[in-house]
């Protein structure tokens, strides 16, 4: 192909990006990125202090950056060029069993792993797997209780009569999940999952299946977009059969 046509066929686009001492952009990177992988030749525009960014925003009439331009047209920020392209930007994507997936995921993972270093027989390994998922799930509740007992306290029965049950919650799920890995005490840890496992499924029961209430699970944390229902249910419903397991180990 002669030079001149080659030359034609190249895709260019214009990105605006903030790049100070101070702050690299992440989505002025992601755009780039983006537009690179769809075959676009990027002229990249660095605004590498505060009043460049300002005076670009001004001049044209954008509230934000990264800015992109494409024939010459404003795309608009990452979310628009993801959906230029095609994408579903995070911000659109309203409810996700992504985090779930991860959770659930890991927590297989780290489990076989476990019998397999331990040479754990196959009861003894499943244990292992649940009491995992369980202490995993803990883990995203910790990080913010504040905004965990916000959101559960929309649908937890027991939590809407005594709210410090919503702050106990996420400790409670976190030292039964520990005593079950230990194997230790398992009367304790059984009676917890049990108790937590069934008021939660109970209270999931009421608000998904009879009041019939769009909500979010608390499951992941306070910021969690997993929709509240069938992955919730499961989830109590394992602790359940975890609590009567463990019971049933004692007698």
């Amino acid at each position: 192909m002669p030079r001149d046509a080659h030359t034609r066929h190249i895709r260019h686009a214009s990105l605006y990006r903030m790049a100070t001492p101070d702050h690299l952009c992440p989505f002025g990177l992601k755009s780039k990125a983006l537009l690179e992988h769809n075959g676009y030749e990027v002229d990249d525009h660095l605004l590498q202090s505060r009043e460049a960014t300002d005076r670009f925003k001004a001049e044209h009439g954008v509230e934000t950056t990264p800015q992109t331009y494409i024939d010459g047209a404003r795309i608009g920020g990452h979310d628009a060029l993801q959906r230029h392209f095609g994408q579903t930007p995070q911000g659109d994507k309203e409810k996700t069993y992504a985090p779930v997936i991860a959770v659930f995921g890991m927590a297989l993972l780290m489990g076989l792993a476990v019998g397999h270093a331990a040479g754990f027989g196959t009861a003894a390994t499943l244990r292992t797997i649940l009491a995992s998922g369980m202490a995993l799930l803990a883990v995203q509740k910790l990080r913010d209780v504040e905004s965990f007992s916000t959101m559960f306290l929309n649908y937890d029965l027991l939590a809407r009569r005594k709210v410090f049950y919503a702050y106990l919650y996420p400790y409670l799920e976190a030292a039964a999940a520990i005593l079950m890995l230990a194997g230790v005490l398992p009367l304790l840890s059984g009676t917890v999952a049990l108790f937590i496992g069934g008021v939660g499924a109970i209270s999931v029961i009421k608000a998904v299946y009879v009041d019939k209430r769009d909500l979010r699970c608390a499951c992941m944390g306070g910021a969690s977009d997993v929709p509240l229902g069938f992955v919730s249910l499961t989830e109590n419903l394992v602790m359940v059969g975890m609590g009567f397991w463990m019971l049933a180990s004692v007698y």
